[in-house]
C-alpha cells in the first residue's frame, strides 16, 4: 500500500532503537526525510547511517537528552517545520508504592508526560497553520491495565493519554490526527535486559523464562520493532486521516477486554 505521504518531514525521539527505530526504519520506507533523536551520539548516527543506505531518504541525527529544555531545544530547531512528529522515551525503573518519593514522580511526569506535550506543543502550531499533520505518541499497554510494578509509568502515561484525548479533538478540523500506540512486550533490548533478570533471579535458562511469558500472550510471541513501525506509519498515512484520538493497543492479545 501506498502511504502517501513520500516527502513528507518526521520528527521520532528515542529513534536509535527499539521500538523508536522500527517507527523511524518505517517511515523512511514511506519515503519520509527523518529528523531522529536520542541521548547516544554512536548508535544514534548508525542507525542514520543504515537508514540512508536502505531507504535512500534524507536523515538528520540530533543526540541530545530529550527531557532537557535544552536537548528539546536543539532538536526541535533542527527539525524545523515537521508534518509527523513521533514522540518516545524509555520509561521509569519498577518497584512498588512506598519506594517512591516526589521527585521520583515529577522525573516520571517529565519524561514520559511533559515532554511529549512540550513537543507536540511546538510542533501542531504549524501543522495546523499548513492543514495535514500526524502525531503518535507511543505510551504504553498499562494504560488500559495497570500494572502494579510501573506505578511511574502507569501515573504518567495515563496523565498523557488525558491530554491528547482533548488535544486531538481540538486540532482534528485543521487536518490533524493525533493517537497513541499502546505496546505490550517486543522483542528489544529492553525486553531482553528484563529477560536475563529474570533468568538470573530465577535460576531458570533464558528460554525458559520466554516460554513462561509467551503463555501469558493469545499470540505466543513478542512483538517486533518491525511491525510495530508498520503500524505506526499506518496512522502517519494518508489514509489515517478519520482515526483521531485512539489509544490503541499492540500486545498479541495480552490485554483482555471486550472494548
Amino acid at each position: 500500500m501506498d502511504l502517501g505521504i513520500r516527502g513528507k518531514r518526521a520528527l521520532v525521539t528515542a529513534a536509535s532503537k527499539g521500538l523508536g527505530r522500527g517507527c523511524a526504519e518505517a517511515l523512511a520506507e514511506a519515503g519520509v526525510d527523518l529528523v531522529i533523536n536520542a541521548r547516544g551520539a554512536e548508535a544514534l548516527e548508525q542507525t542514520a547511517a543504515e537508514i540512508r543506505a536502505a531507504h535512500g531518504v534524507e536523515v538528520t541525527a540530533i543526540a541530545a537528552d530529550i527531557v532537557s529544555d535544552a536537548g528539546r531545544a536543539a532538536v526541535l530547531e533542527a527539525a524545523g517545520a515537521v508534518d509527523i512528529l513521533v514522540t518516545n522515551a524509555g520509561g521509569p525503573p519498577p518497584g512498588i508504592w512506598s519506594d517512591w518519593d516526589r521527585a521520583d514522580f515529577i522525573a516520571a511526569l517529565d519524561a514520559n508526560m511533559l515532554t511529549p506535550i512540550a513537543l507536540m506543543q511546538a510542533c501542531l502550531p504549524g501543522m495546523m497553520e499548513r492543514g495535514w499533520g500526524r502525531v503518535v505518541n507511543i505510551t504504553s499497554q498499562s494504560v488500559k491495565a495497570p500494572i502494579a510494578v510501573l506505578g511511574l509509568s502507569n501515573a504518567a502515561r495515563t496523565g498523557l493519554t488525558g491530554f491528547v484525548a482533548g488535544t486531538a479533538r481540538q486540532v482534528a478540523p485543521q487536518g490533524v490526527t493525533i493517537n497513541n500506540l499502546l505496546p505490550g512486550a517486543h522483542d528489544t533490548d529492553r525486553i531482553d535486559a528484563m529477560d536475563r533478570a529474570a533468568s538470573e533471579s530465577q535460576g531458570k535458562s533464558i528460554a525458559e523464562v520466554r516460554a513462561a511469558k509467551f503463555q501469558t500472550i493469545p499470540a505466543r510471541r513478542y512483538g517486533t520493532a518491525a511491525e510495530f513501525g508498520a503500524a505506526c506509519a499506518f496512522l502517519c498515512s494518508q489514509h489515517a486521516g478519520y482515526i483521531v484520538g485512539q489509544n490503541i493497543l499492540l500486545d498479541g492479545g495480552g490485554i483482555n477486554a471486550t472494548l
